[in-house]
């Protein structure tokens, strides 16, 4: 797990490379479709991947999203009218039985479709209509860390290249080259590593975070589930007001997505809210506690998901337990 956190930088760089060309191509096709809305269809950590596409979609290009249900096609066989939609399925294996039954479902009801996978002869990219490669290479570890963030980034570029009719921009292509070397620099941080002794015989663990945050606060859950056995609840910040708050104490830690931007300024008054429930909180964002660069909050979850991997692994070897071989668990796993 180690080794696979520590090569997302030349994962970043990768493909900015070798991706940019397909994926510009991809955008292309899917400007000339010009769907009239998107559904995303992922299990897991890919789910979290997708979340923040869905929010890249609506914010970045104006079209309406939503996140499919397999289990709507897969169990109960429905077949809604697709005419003029896009279906996504997103998987770093592309190997799930039930993603490749609901884009095939898809193609059949009138969608165009597109698999974004690590693994393109997988059964899911053959499903497709478009494939889009994240380029991670090879996984070791069981818990995602490298595909997750190559799936951003792949989602990221091409979104933007959507919008831009296939090419990226210049100035949104230089910004993008700085993420490599940022992310390096996160990375080399250990404060995040330093923090696992705090949580040690903790039992539960909130995150929380709005925006393009609350997939970064979704995916720290799970990886904390995964890793160190820990029950992590994942709240959109708006959600933790909304009842949740109340199981907020001092022996309830908090991780808090709250950077910059839109998203992370409206995390101020649900700060104040655990402040005044003296919750035990530690920010994730720039200028944070577990700091990371001020960049463009589209941007952020490429980063601010760096330090939670950290934590999440360093947690485990704290707990005695192997972060390589989560009880349990397998690299691939299929649902129907």
């Amino acid at each position: 797990m180690a080794t696979d956190i520590a090569e997302q930088p030349g994962g970043y760089a990768r493909l900015l490379d070798e991706g940019a060309g397909p994926i510009s191509q991809a955008a292309a096709q899917i400007a000339a479709w010009d769907p009239k809305f998107v559904l995303f269809t992922a299990r897991g950590t890919s789910d979290h991947a997708a979340l923040y596409a869905a929010y890249l979609t609506e914010i970045r290009l104006g079209i309406p999203v939503g996140l499919v249900s397999p289990s709507a096609v897969t169990l109960f066989g429905a077949r809604p009218k697709l005419d003029g939609a896009l279906v996504v399925g997103v998987s770093q294996s592309g190997g799930s039985p039930d993603l490749v039954e609901v884009l095939r479902v898809a193609g059949e009801q009138g969608a165009h479709t597109l698999a974004v996978t690590n693994n393109p002869s997988s059964a899911l990219a053959s499903a497709a209509e478009l494939h889009v490669d994240v380029l991670a290479g090879h996984e070791r570890a069981v818990a995602a860390t490298k595909t997750y963030t190559a799936e951003l980034m792949a989602l990221l570029l091409l979104v933007e290249g959507i919008r831009n009719g296939g090419e990226l921009p210049a100035e949104e292509r230089r910004a993008l080259e700085e993420l490599p070397g940022l992310a390096a620099g996160v990375l080399a941080d250990p404060t995040a590593t330093e923090l696992a002794a705090r949580y040690r015989f903790a039992d539960r663990i909130v995150t929380t975070g709005r925006g393009y945050g609350y997939p970064t606060a979704r995916e720290a859950a799970l990886k904390l589930m995964e890793t160190s056995y820990i029950a992590g609840l994942a709240f959109s910040g708006a959600d933790l007001l909304h009842g949740p708050l109340a199981m907020a104490d001092p022996d309830v830690p908090v991780l808090a997505v709250a950077g910059s931007g839109k998203g992370g300024e409206s995390m101020r008054e649900v700060l104040a809210k655990l402040g005044e429930r003296r919750a035990d909180v530690v920010t994730i964002g720039a200028g944070m506690t577990v700091s990371t660069p001020d960049v463009d909050e589209r941007y952020a979850p490429l980063l601010d998901i760096l330090p939670l991997q950290q934590l999440a692994l360093s947690l485990a070897l704290t707990r005695g337990e192997d972060p390589d071989a989560p009880r349990g668990l397998k690299k691939v796993t299929e649902t129907l």
